[in-house]
């Protein structure tokens, strides 16, 4: 089984694939400064932009994990992700509150997804 990395750095790569399963790095805001609204948006918007260069969309997603520095903001969160998400193929999710790496940074997505090599 072949595995590739997509734009690999010197610590990580944004994205492997291994046969048909990609893994894709924890994917964050922008805009430090923001709401969570807007990082929520900024951090699907890197999902979608992953996922079309990979060959695929959020309908090949198949798992989500949303971690949040206050679980206050999952509301918010939501309204975005339920305005996001393919309602036909949605993914599996957890949700939970951590310390996040840098100050501001109120949301981090990690995704799990299938997309066949093409």
């Amino acid at each position: 089984m072949t595995v590739t990395h997509l734009h690999p750095g010197p610590r990580m790569s944004e994205a492997v694939r291994v046969g048909d399963i990609v893994f894709l790095a924890g994917q964050i805001p922008e805009d430090l400064d923001a709401g969570i609204e807007t990082q929520t948006r900024q951090v699907l918007r890197g999902i979608d932009k992953i996922m079309a260069e990979l060959g695929g969309s959020k309908a090949d997603v198949v798992s989500v994990q949303v971690w949040l520095t206050d679980m206050a903001d999952f509301p918010g969160m939501n309204a975005v992700w339920d305005e996001w998400v393919d309602k036909k193929t949605p993914p599996a999710r957890a949700t939970c509150g951590v310390a996040l790496a840098r100050p501001g940074m109120r949301v981090e997505m990690v995704v799990v997804a299938q997309v066949e090599d093409r």
